[in-house]
């Protein structure tokens, strides 16, 4: 059972498209060069992968503690009291794209998480992003939804399996990470 699953996870991987999570690497690193900030957010399981990403390349990528120059990653999932303002007051479907719009520059770099594709909040957000000249980053699972269709470069898992997409959201996580290490390493 415990290598069935495994399989399952490496047949996802081997069915994904390749190309655009080697984008997402370039953006990055062009963001990290430009000084461009770039905002992680989504919901429930995806909202834990935007703080993981975000603590990883934020600081999984320093050489050392002292570097001066660090990618400047921010998770739109981790302001609690902010969050809840938001929704309470406006509601839920505003809490990502109201921090946007205190937060943003156009040029900054959105990743907006979602299994389904769907979620209205992460849409809302990504198309204030695409309003306001942010380049926007999609990783998606099930048939990417509507969100695979508004970003610039959509990272997709093609599964209908929400733990499956959630797991392999994060060994990209980590695979992402590593590289931009790598390179900016050079």
């Amino acid at each position: 059972m415990f290598a069935s699953y495994f399989e399952e996870v490496k047949g996802i991987c081997a069915r994904m498209d390749q190309r655009p999570v080697e984008e997402m690497i370039e953006v990055f690193l062009r963001a990290y060069e430009e000084g461009r900030r770039i905002f992680f957010f989504g919901n429930g399981g995806s909202a834990a992968t935007a703080s993981h990403f975000c603590e990883d390349l934020g600081k999984g990528t320093l050489p050392s503690p002292e570097a001066g120059r660090r990618i400047k990653a921010i998770s739109l999932t981790d302001n609690t009291p902010y969050i809840t303002a938001w929704a309470n007051d406006e509601g839920y479907e505003v809490i990502f794209e109201q921090q946007l719009a205190n937060l943003a520059e156009p040029g900054d770099v959105t990743v907006a998480i979602s299994g389904s594709g769907n979620s209205p909040n992460v849409l809302r957000a990504t198309d204030y992003a695409n309003k306001n000249g942010l380049f926007t980053i999609g990783m998606t699972g099930y048939d990417g939804g509507r969100l695979g269709k508004i970003v610039k470069i959509n990272v997709h898992v093609p599964s209908f399996d929400m733990g499956l997409v959630e797991g392999v959201h994060l060994l990209l996580v980590h695979y992402v990470v590593d590289r931009v290490r790598e390179k900016l390493a050079r």
